[in-house]
């Protein structure tokens, strides 16, 4: 009877091992409990059941496996194998991808989705030139400026401390072309910065304000959005390449279903932690029709302040001639 229960533990443990032969080492930024890991887990049970378990996520949250740019080198040497990226890790990848993020460029969802439309083959190109496979696009939303004064018109912009990701060329030049002097500093160090006053202003979505518990030091929020800022998930090139066809497929279609899933619950998220901000005391302050010229014309001066940098003239010039264009088509 003990040999019949040994040799039956044994089968099943064999059984297990042998059916997931493919564990793809997953990181993020994004929180435990948020939607972003939420949805990746629903990707996750997904593929697992699709597969028959052959393959799957180990996935770490909370950035445990360090920033973005860390993530990317883990990827390099094997110790990783995919991400969640934002805009910062992207253009490590595709720097071209990163004119998505360039300030006031994107002005509605609709127009979010159209220009991944018209240039989706176009970026996936350039991810892959990255050595990486996309694995779907993810939003990470509209992105505001935050601060612990009111910013009335764009001037009021230049006397704040802004805190800026360190390493970001799009973030910092979005603030050289409103002549603001940026403050860099890691991802991880911005909550305690704010606390001792190295910095008192930030940019993010609503919705990470509220998870990162940096709203917690602000008071007021621009209401009119700096950027829309692109996300994806990304799985190195060279361990996608290892993978059977069968498994590719299930990775990539459940990819596209899910990040767009994704999206979607993200947007629902930052809408309701709009309305989430204003009730826990955050002041809105809206821009006028001056001040919103101003701005878009700072979108205009960074975005050509990048070429040469992230993307070239004519990549630039297409991309806004789709976004005017849908835009004129919308009215």
């Amino acid at each position: 009877m003990k040999m019949t229960i040994f040799v039956l533990l044994i089968t099943i443990i064999f059984n297990i091992c042998a059916a997931q032969q493919y564990t793809i080492k997953f990181a993020t930024v994004a929180p435990e409990g948020t939607s972003w890991m939420n949805v990746m887990k629903e990707y996750d049970a997904a593929v697992r059941a699709e597969s028959g378990g052959r393959i799957g996520f180990k996935m770490y949250p909370s950035n445990i496996q360090g920033d973005e740019k860390t993530v990317i080198r883990k990827i390099g040497v094997g110790q990783l194998h995919a991400a969640g990226f934002t805009g910062v890790g992207l253009g490590e990848i595709a720097p071209k991808a990163r004119i998505l993020d360039t300030p006031y460029l994107i002005r509605s969802h609709e127009e979010a989705d159209n220009l991944l439309r018209v240039f989706d083959q176009e970026l996936q190109q350039a991810i892959e030139a990255g050595g990486y496979i996309l694995l779907g696009w993810a939003e990470v939303g509209f992105v505001y400026v935050f601060s612990n004064s009111p910013i009335n018109k764009v001037d009021d912009i230049k006397q704040l401390k802004m805190w800026v990701w360190d390493g970001d060329p799009v973030a910092e030049t979005s603030f050289k072309a409103l002549d603001v002097k940026p403050i860099p500093l890691s991802f991880d160090n911005v909550r305690t910065s704010l606390q001792t006053g190295l910095v008192n202003a930030f940019y993010t979505t609503p919705y990470a304000a509220i998870a990162l518990q940096w709203y917690t030091q602000a008071k007021y929020l621009v209401d009119y959005p700096l950027t829309c800022s692109a996300g994806a998930v990304l799985i190195s090139k060279k361990y996608f390449d290892k993978l059977p066809g069968d498994l590719q497929e299930i990775l990539v279609r459940n990819g596209r279903i899910y990040m767009k899933k994704l999206t979607e619950v993200g947007r629902k998220d930052n809408n309701n932690a709009l309305a989430e901000l204003k009730k826990r005391g955050i002041t809105f302050t809206k821009a006028d029709k001056e001040g919103i010229k101003e701005y878009i014309a700072a979108g205009l001066r960074a975005r050509k302040m990048l070429v040469g940098k992230m993307y070239d003239e004519d990549f630039m010039k297409r991309v806004e001639k789709a976004a005017e264009d849908f835009r004129k088509n919308a009215k």
